[in-house]
């Protein structure tokens, strides 16, 4: 097979996949070594961002997936803004942050940044598998620890946590941070 029949056969594949498609698998479709279908999936992502498509080829942990190009989002949404709002809400997403960025966090560390509470949202993303339990942390009562999953890097096409954007820290941020680590350090002195 040709170099620009595989690529066709690589943007097909990735199109129609609901999952992040590994190389290994790339490389069996095109009857190619790994590194060759890698090669592909390059000039496909070089292709559809030199010619200013509608699609590019994300790189997440699972592997390659095909999707919008960030730009787009806004009139993409006006189109679907119903399926959209009815994804994730809020306090879901605002869960989801605070694990993302603390973890491995406690139910109670969450809830004492958001100020509510928080029991049912980490039910509904356990059961989404956005994130996961792992472990317990030491102290009295071994409060359940939880972090994000490899769903989560899927579901917002990241490669790794590496590629969450930068926290921006406020005077205020800084300071309610400070006063939480302040009571964490005191919390089990004598």
């Amino acid at each position: 097979m040709e170099k620009e029949q595989q690529k066709r056969v690589v943007e097909a594949l990735l199109f129609l996949s609901e999952e992040p498609v590994k190389t290994d698998k790339i490389a069996k479709v095109l009857s190619t070594t790994p590194e060759e279908a890698y090669k592909r999936v390059l000039e496909l992502e070089e292709e559809l961002f030199s010619e200013g498509r509608g699609l590019q080829v994300f790189e997440t942990a699972a592997g390659y997936r095909m999707g919008t190009r960030p730009e787009l989002a806004p009139l993409l949404e006006k189109a679907f803004s119903e399926e959209v709002s009815s994804n994730l809400s809020n306090a879901a997403l605002e869960v989801l942050a605070i694990i993302a960025y603390k973890q491995p966090v406690t139910r109670i560390d969450i809830e004492s940044i958001r100020g509510v509470r928080c029991e049912h949202v980490l039910d509904n993303l356990l059961k989404r598998k956005l994130i996961r339990i792992s472990g317990r942390k030491e102290g009295p009562g071994r409060p359940i620890l939880y972090v994000t999953s490899a769903d989560f890097l899927k579901y917002f096409g990241l490669k790794d946590l590496g590629d969450l954007p930068e926290l921006e820290i406020t005077e205020e941020n800084a300071e309610e941070e400070q006063a939480a680590n302040e009571f964490d350090e005191n919390k089990f002195s004598p």
